[in-house]
């Protein structure tokens, strides 16, 4: 059939196209390895039948009921800055670009909240915002390329989620047009049912979001300032650890390796000299290593040259260590009035002066500020030499956060030269950003390259205990694994995309592994007998049939607490149960974005199944799978083992908003919440 013509009967009015130049232009994302293919003039070969440019809801919704009908797949598109795959079309596959949805519907000043679209771009909305004295509070690099509802999609973290949490933590709504053109609203409850977390990180195979109702802050009256160099990363991180434990809240916190750190002393300098230039900006991002190596010359000669033997250049950083590069660098930067992020700034600094940091003043963090978005560009100067890179984001705990570091470090370094920064810190774990940079004698060599550091990245990454992603997802450059991080977890997607998506249209081949998970599965170890504390990430694992008041003294024995209002929640209570009933007198979520109520769980399906979530501080790989149990009644099944937040004497500072903690439920609501639950309890 020709797109053209059915598609004008069907769908008139909305502006389409099946032109080359367009298809060609929405066949990929911005993943790296496609970049490999264009440095020798190769025209993506993944190119989609038609595109679209639905203007409203509505027209989304006739687009996904025409798809939905002639069994043709459809991917959503917002600005096509994704890194991992998430578009990878074919010539029956209608493009569904949402740019046209870009309409702010309302702003509450009082709550404070915005309802906007999914088309928007990011940057455009946040001045918007400032210009009537709001902040949304998420930066995400690739902010001047990226739409809300791609940060909704990709479960996307910001620069300043220190303080104001990741996307998930902002969203109080979300509209989406599911796979038979259904328009559903779903909203978040605090304490359960909730289903906007199976919809935020579906990646577009549950549904379309069309627009989302969003928290907001007041725009910040006052920063402050301040960067620290540590002997060792390590003690850096420590030192993170302990600021955010501490009840400390930074914006902005970024720890960078010696040699990243050393990168940027090296830019500093060229600076004061007169000699800065468009490389010379902080080295976070791949293009550290080509400077002075743009095009085919003898800079980029060199770089190919060095980059061939990874090795042997990751095994001469590490011999040159801190002693010769000077340690790595922590960037702080605090919001909110002078006097409490002042207050904030000295208390950060006493921690860091304890764990042997030396100040380095404002001026590195206040010129990362200035030009914290150049990330999104340091790509091509590295294509243009003749190499490869990429980045990986990957977390874990912190007590697992040495081991996280050294797997992947060590398994991306045989195969590629590794950089990293921590970012996006919470009070039980941290993320770790690697970028890395490769090349080889040929392209197909070099996407051979590329694709083995990623699988040994990747498995490192499973078997140090970390989560595969934690803000950019997972497409389909880390589907394949995904069934090893989440077991039964894979299926449970699957079942839940066959409520949402019953014809099997939305971005087939994305986010889920074809048959990974089963051959992932393995026997769960009993739950611990007793409550389990790891002191160095304050959580504590119990088992499901644990009551609450047993938990909550041994924590006491170590000075800690579940900081619940026991006048909420009875101490007989079990785990499991106080869970299905919404866990009463939890700390609120809205209070404190940056932290959750649960790291890590596993539990029993009605089905006899069982199905583990490892712990992290958070993750981007797929639905968040603990909706199906929190305030849900049990009806899933039962949570046989839980990691619980710990909580010290300090207590950060409250971010207050008035909405809503428990929307009433709605009718419409409740039946996908029972079609979900159906679907899930039954999986094997």
């Amino acid at each position: 059939m020709r797109f053209e013509a059915a598609i004008s009967r069907a769908l008139p009015g909305i502006p389409a196209s099946a032109s080359p130049v367009d298809q060609i232009a929405y066949a990929r994302d911005l993943w790296p390895r496609h970049h490999l293919a264009v440095t020798e003039g190769r025209i993506a070969e993944h190119r989609p039948g038609m595109i679209l440019w639905p203007a409203s809801t509505e027209e989304v919704a006739r687009v996904v009921r025409f798809c939905a009908d002639e069994g043709l797949p459809l991917v959503p598109y917002g600005a096509g800055s994704g890194v991992c795959g998430g578009v990878l079309p074919d010539d029956r596959t209608v493009v569904l670009d949402l740019k046209r949805l870009s309409r702010r519907r309302s702003l509450d000043r009082q709550a404070p909240s915005v309802e906007i679209e999914a088309g928007a771009l990011g940057i455009r909305f946040e001045e918007e915002l400032n210009a009537e004295g709001f902040t949304l509070g998420h930066f995400p690099s690739s902010i001047l390329c990226s739409t809300v509802g791609g940060w909704v999609a990709a479960r996307s973290a910001g620069q300043c989620s220190g303080l104001y949490g990741k996307i998930e933590d902002m969203v109080a709504s979300l509209e989406c047009v599911v796979g038979r053109g259904e328009v559903v609203r779903f909203d978040r409850r605090a304490r359960g049912p909730d289903l906007t977390p199976l919809l935020i990180g579906s990646e577009g195979v549950l549904g379309v979001v069309t627009a989302a109702t969003l928290r907001l802050h007041p725009a910040p009256p006052a920063r402050a300032f301040a960067a620290f160099s540590f002997p060792t990363l390590e003690a850096g991180w420590n030192a993170m650890r302990e600021m955010f434990q501490a009840g400390l809240r930074p914006a902005v916190s970024r720890l960078y390796d010696p040699f990243d750190s050393f990168m940027a002393r090296l830019g500093a300098v060229r600076r004061q000299h007169g000699h800065a230039g468009a490389g010379d900006e902080p080295t976070e991002g791949p293009a550290a290593p080509a400077r002075g190596a743009r095009g085919p010359g003898a800079g980029a000669a060199v770089l190919r040259g060095l980059l061939r033997a990874p090795g042997l250049l990751n095994q001469a950083v590490d011999a040159v260590g801190s002693r010769v590069l000077r340690g790595a660098t922590l960037i702080l930067i605090f919001e909110g009035t002078a006097r409490a992020s002042a207050e904030d700034l000295a208390r950060a600094a006493a921690i860091a002066g304890r764990a042997g940091a030396k100040p380095l003043g404002e001026e590195p963090a206040r010129h990362w500020l200035a030009h914290r978005y150049s990330v999104s560009y340091r790509q091509a100067p590295v294509f243009m030499a003749g190499a490869f890179s990429d980045t990986m984001e990957v977390a874990a705990p912190w007590s697992r956060l040495d081991a996280l570091y050294r797997a992947v470090r060590g398994a991306l370094g045989r195969h590629v030269f590794v950089m990293a920064h921590l970012s996006h810190a919470y009070p039980d774990g941290c993320s770790i950003y690697f970028t890395f940079a490769g090349s080889a004698p040929t392209v197909a060599a070099a996407e051979a390259k590329y694709d083995a550091a990623w699988r040994a990245a990747l498995d490192a990454a499973i078997d140090a205990g970390g989560t595969l992603s934690h803000h950019h997802g997972v497409g389909r450059s880390k589907a394949p694994r995904l069934g090893a991080e989440l077991g039964l977890g894979a299926d449970v997607v699957h079942a839940l995309r066959g409520v949402f998506d019953p014809a099997g249209i939305m971005n087939p081949g994305n986010l889920l592994p074809r048959d990974a998970a089963r051959a992932a599965r393995r026997p769960l170890p009993p739950p611990p007998a007793s409550p389990v504390i790891d002191l160095d990430s304050l959580l504590v694992h119990a088992a499901g049939e644990a009551r609450l008041g047993e938990v909550e003294r041994a924590l006491e024995q170590r000075g800690l607490t579940l900081a619940v209002d026991f006048g909420a929640a009875s101490r007989e209570l079990t785990l499991d149960a106080w869970l299905a009933a919404g866990a009463p007198g939890a700390p609120d979520p809205w209070s404190d974005p940056v932290d959750h109520l649960v790291a890590g769980f596993t539990a029993r399906l009605a089905s006899g199944a069982e199905l583990a979530v490892r712990p992290a501080p958070r993750r981007a790989v797929g639905p968040d799978l603990f909706a199906l149990f929190l305030g849900v009644g049990g009806r899933v099944g039962a949570v046989t083992s839980v990691h619980l937040r710990a909580h010290g004497a300090s207590r950060p500072r409250a971010l207050p908003t008035s909405l809503p903690r428990q929307p009433p439920l709605g009718e419409a609501e409740a039946a996908w919440l029972d079609a979900v639950v159906s679907a899930a309890r039954d999986v094997r």
